[in-house]
């Protein structure tokens, strides 16, 4: 199974000075941080080939 992208997300709660996302993909629960680190990340990778 190829590793989920994470296509959309849902904030599910913010705390003091972070922000977590679900995806409704896969599941998985994360700091909407990550998830932009993920797509900047992405990016790169596509544009070095």
């Amino acid at each position: 199974m190829p590793e989920c992208k994470h296509p959309r997300v849902r904030i599910v709660t913010r705390e003091e000075d972070a922000e977590f996302v679900e995806c409704l993909e896969c599941g998985e629960i994360f700091e909407s941080s990550e998830f932009k680190d993920m797509t900047i990340e992405d990016t790169k990778l596509k544009n070095e080939f």
